[in-house]
């Protein structure tokens, strides 16, 4: 027999870290649905109602993963006041995995259940109401500006009031100025510092993501440098984007919760915010409507409108924008399949499913380019 005693689970060492024994702890609950982290759910005697994520101990993953706790302490930090009780609040978190907990993230546990699970409907007057709740939720969000952000009228650190001058979460021309002291991109720098223009980052995270294609011998509908060429080539209209914004970037249903009864439900959590980003607002725009078009939303765009002050003007630049986020998302789910080791049916069944989309959205943005080439102003670049 080892006299070794045995080594405590990455579990056991955070709770040991926040002062948690057994006796303290009601129940400890996993939690499914996600990709990437473990997530586990602690309720304590005293009532107190934790989320504990902990990053997988393997290494295969995409590159802008890298220290994806930091984007998740980010996004809950700088939405904590914009986004009211149904953004989760940090409890601890330790970045560093080398630490004698390992990485972690506990946070409050926020009430109800994924979206998609709920399903509410048009019939009992839910779903209207709630995509109008979320678009107020969602615009309220892109008003944080990143840290150290200088514009005209724009808060240094803090959200800006909807409206002001260079605060237009996703219009195009709020603001001439450029940042100061701050950057666009992931908090945790998994490419290096934050990026001084939002073109300049988007770029970098799109090269990451062709570099991960080359890694893992990734199954893509068009050769890695005809689709660069094509996000190349639209890549101007990034320049509009002058203010570092909060991004989510994985709003889709399951990370969204929905509590209460039927007729009367509401947003309950937004969670998941690891796959933030200091950047367009627009790009929030795809995983709200994963695989549809933003545009017929009305309920949802009401709502956003009303929250920062004035309509989003689908503009050709902006739609442009879109098209090449859409691109981005869709050639990110495409990789990970390979890393994340998901089967060959699962794999088969996302390509069918995204690789059209993909296509779609390169086409789009191809067009898009051309015709913002032709009316955009000449001297305004």
């Amino acid at each position: 027999m080892s006299d070794q005693a045995p080594v405590p689970s990455p579990l056991a060492r955070v709770l040991d870290a926040l002062g948690v024994g057994g006796r303290d702890i009601a129940s400890i609950v996993p939690l499914t649905g996600g990709t990437y982290n473990t997530v586990t759910r602690v309720t304590l005697a005293d009532g107190r109602d934790w989320v504990v994520k902990t990053p997988p101990p393997h290494t295969a993953a995409l590159r802008y993963e890298r220290d994806l706790l930091v984007n998740e302490v980010a996004f809950y930090t700088a939405a904590a006041r914009a986004g009211g009780p149904a953004i989760p609040r940090v409890v601890r978190s330790e970045a560093d995995p080398a630490a004698p907990t390992g990485a972690y993230l506990a946070m409050t546990a926020r009430p109800g259940r994924p979206w998609h699970e709920v399903a509410p409907t048009a019939d009992d007057g839910d779903e209207p109401r709630l995509r109008g709740e979320l678009g107020r939720l969602v615009g309220r969000l892109h008003t944080v500006t990143g840290p150290g952000f200088v514009g005209s009228g724009a808060a240094g650190s803090g959200s800006a009031e909807p409206g002001a001058a260079g605060s237009r979460p996703a219009g195009s021309g709020a603001a001439r100025s450029r940042p100061a002291g701050s950057g666009f991109g992931y908090p945790a720098e998994p490419f290096g510092p934050l990026a001084p223009t939002w073109r300049t980052a988007f770029t970098a995270m799109t090269e990451a993501v062709f570099a991960d294609a080359e890694t893992y011998r990734a199954r893509l509908p068009y050769p890695a440098d005809h689709i660069r060429t094509v996000l190349a080539g639209a890549a101007h209209v990034l320049d509009e984007v002058v203010r570092p914004a909060l991004v989510h970037f994985d709003l889709w249903p399951g990370n969204l919760l929905v509590t209460g009864e039927p007729g009367a439900r509401t947003i309950g959590g937004v969670v998941d915010g690891e796959r933030m980003f200091w950047g367009d607002p627009v790009a929030d725009f795809v995983s709200l409507a994963l695989f549809g078009d933003i545009e017929r939303d009305r309920d949802f765009l009401d709502g956003y409108a009303e929250a920062v002050g004035e309509s989003v003007e689908f503009t050709d630049a902006l739609r442009t924008r879109y098209a090449l986020y859409r691109s981005y998302l869709y050639l990110i789910m495409l990789v990970e399949t390979v890393p994340r080791a998901v089967g060959a049916e699962v794999a088969y069944e996302t390509w069918e499913l995204v690789a059209p989309h993909l296509v779609d959205a390169l086409d789009a943005a191809r067009l898009g380019a051309s015709v913002s080439c032709r009316t955009r102003p000449g001297s305004d670049g």
